[in-house]
C-alpha cells in the first residue's frame, strides 16, 4: 500500500511542475484487473425517495415496457422493424440490472436461430459472449465496392431485418454487405451505454458544465476539452458516446427508431439505411406500414389508464431512465480477498493525481432544482465525467462525426458503476481495464501524458488504481 506521505509528495509534484516527470517502476509488471465485481449494489433502484409529483407510478411503468419484447403485426407492442438491432429495450440495457450495458450473454447472437430474424446471417462480428453491439459504415462505398472516403456515411446500419417472420407479410430486405465491411475496414462498433444516474447529468445546466470546463483547463498534462451542442438550440448535449444527444427524450425516441425501427411522436417516419437515401430509393412500399396502423406506431394513449399508461413508449423510456438511481461504489474482491479501504483510497488520490481526474471529474457540479423530484434537486453527479468532448487520437477514433464531435472525439465515458461493467470502451473491444486505460494513448490522444505517467507508476500502485476503479 503506497504510504500517506508518497500521496502527498506526488500530489505536490503535479501542481507544482509543469513538466511532470515519475519515477520509473521499481516493481516488475504484475497489476491485474480485479475483474467485474459481483456482489450487489443496489444498482437498478429509483432515486425516488418522498414522491410528492407521483413520479415512482410513472418509473415503474417505464420499467415494465423497457423490457417489452416488440413485434411487427398490429399488438399491444407494434412497430419493430423493418430493421432493428434488438427487440427489447432491456436485451441491450441489461447489466448489471435493467438499465445498464450489455450483457454477459448476448441475445443478439440467438435473433437467427430463435425467429426474431429468421431470413437474416448473423454478422461474424455478433458472438455469443461477445459485446451487444451496433455498426456503422465511416464511409459509403463506390459502385464497385471500394471505399470512398470523400463520402462520410457514419448512420447506423442494422443487423437484422424482419423478413421470413409470419407477421413481417411480404417485406424482403437485404441485410447490409457487413462481411465487405470488414473485408474493407470500413465497419466501426458501439454499445449501450449505461443509464444509471442519467437524470441528474440531464438535470445540470449550463452555466455549472462550464464553469467545470474552466475549471479543467487549468492543467499540466495537455487536456483541452469542449462540448457537443444541439443543433436546435445551442445548449450543451450530454448522452451517447458523443455527447450527441441533448434529452432523455431525444435519446429514448432516437434509440426507439434507429436500434428497434419503432417509429415515434420525436422520429416519425420509417428509417431507410444510410445508403438507401443516398441512392435515393429509400424502403419499399411493401415494408411501411407494417404494422397496418398508421404512423406513428409509438404514440400518446389518451384513453388509457391508469395515468401511466396514458404516455407513449419514447415518455415511458425516458421517465425510467430519468429515475434511475446513480450506481453506488462498492467493495473490492480480488483474487477472492477483500481490498483494504485504504488501497481503495490510496488509488483514488493517484487516480487524480496522475492526471486521470482532469476528464473523469469526480463532479462536474451540482443539479439545478427540478420540477420533477426532490432527489433530482441540488445533488451532486458523481459521475466520473466532465461532459466534454475529448481528442482521443488514432488509437480509438472510429471516423464517424456526430453533431459537433469528430471522428477522434468522444465524450469523456462516466465511470460510475464501472466497478460491474463487462465490456469496455465505445465499442466493447476489451473486458479488461489495464487494456482500456492503455488505449487512451495515440497519436493526437490529449491523454497521453495521463498514460505515460499511469506507465511509469510501480506496479503496486497501477493495482491501486484499478482497484479504486472497480470500487466505481
Amino acid at each position: 500500500m503506497i504510504k500517506p506521505a508518497k500521496i502527498t509528495s506526488v500530489l505536490v509534484v503535479v501542481l507544482s511542475l509543469a513538466g511532470i516527470t515519475f519515477a520509473q517502476k521499481k516493481d516488475p509488471p504484475g497489476a491485474v484487473d480485479p475483474g467485474v465485481q459481483t456482489a450487489s449494489r443496489g444498482t437498478g433502484a429509483t432515486i425516488i425517495v418522498t414522491d410528492p409529483n407521483g413520479y415512482l407510478s410513472f418509473f415503474e411503468n417505464g420499467l415494465a415496457r423497457f423490457q417489452e419484447v416488440e413485434t411487427v403485426s398490429k399488438s399491444a407492442n407494434v412497430g419493430l422493424g423493418p430493421r432493428f438491432n434488438s427487440n427489447q429495450c432491456s436485451s441491450c440495457h441489461a447489466f448489471p440490472a435493467v438499465g445498464g450495458t450489455g450483457a454477459a450473454v448476448n441475445p443478439q447472437f440467438e435473433f437467427v436461430s430463435d425467429g426474431v430474424a429468421p431470413d437474416s446471417t448473423t454478422p461474424s462480428f455478433i458472438t455469443a459472449n461477445g459485446p451487444t453491439r451496433e455498426a456503422r459504415f465511416p464511409f459509403f462505398f463506390n459502385s464497385n465496392g471500394t471505399v470512398n472516403t470523400s463520402a462520410p456515411n457514419g448512420g447506423v446500419e442494422d443487423l437484422f431485418t424482419v423478413s421470413g417472420r409470419p407477421d413481417a407479410g411480404t417485406c424482403k430486405l437485404a441485410q447490409p454487405p457487413f462481411a465487405h465491411a470488414l473485408a474493407t475496414n470500413n465497419v466501426i462498433f458501439r454499445i449501450p451505454t449505461p443509464t444509471f444516474g442519467l437524470g441528474l447529468v440531464e438535470n445540470l445546466d449550463d452555466s455549472t458544465l462550464l464553469k467545470n470546463q474552466q475549471s479543467n483547463l487549468k492543467n499540466n498534462f495537455g487536456i483541452a476539452g469542449t462540448f457537443n451542442h444541439n443543433g436546435n438550440d445551442g445548449t450543451i448535449s450530454r448522452f451517447g458516446w458523443k455527447a450527441q444527444n441533448k434529452s432523455l427524450q431525444l435519446f429514448a425516441g432516437e434509440a426507439y427508431n434507429v436500434e428497434m425501427g419503432i417509429t415515434n411522436e420525436i422520429f416519425n417516419n420509417e428509417r431507410p439505411l444510410p445508403e438507401e437515401d443516398q441512392l435515393g430509393t429509400g424502403l419499399p412500399a411493401n415494408c411501411l406500414n407494417l404494422g397496418g396502423i398508421g404512423y406513428p406506431e409509438d404514440e400518446t394513449n389518451p384513453l388509457s389508464s391508469p395515468n401511466a399508461a396514458v404516455l407513449d413508449d419514447v415518455s415511458a423510456f425516458a421517465n425510467f431512465m430519468r429515475f434511475l438511481a446513480p450506481p453506488k461504489p462498492g467493495s473490492v474482491v480480488l483474487n477472492g480477498t477483500t481490498v483494504p479501504a485504504a488501497t481503495i483510497a490510496a488509488g483514488k488520490a493517484l487516480f487524480s493525481a496522475i492526471g486521470c481526474a482532469t476528464c473523469h471529474n469526480p463532479t462536474p457540479g451540482t443539479t439545478q432544482a427540478s420540477d420533477f423530484d426532490p432527489e433530482l434537486s441540488n445533488q451532486p453527479v458523481n459521475a466520473f465525467s466532465d461532459i466534454e468532448i475529448h481528442h482521443m487520437g488514432t488509437g480509438l477514433a472510429d471516423n464517424v462525426s456526430q453533431g459537433g464531435a469528430g471522428g477522434e472525439q468522444f465524450r469523456t465515458a462516466p465511470l460510475w458503476g464501472l466497478g460491474q461493467r463487462i465490456f469496455l470502451l465505445h465499442d466493447g473491444r476489451t473486458t479488461n481495464l489495464i487494456t482500456a486505460i492503455q488505449a487512451h494513448a495515440s497519436s493526437g490522444s490529449e491523454a497521453n501524458t495521463v498514460i505515460s505517467n499511469f506507465n511509469s507508476l510501480t506496479a503496486a500502485e497501477q493495482q491501486e488504481v484499478l482497484d479504486f476503479l472497480r470500487s466505481l
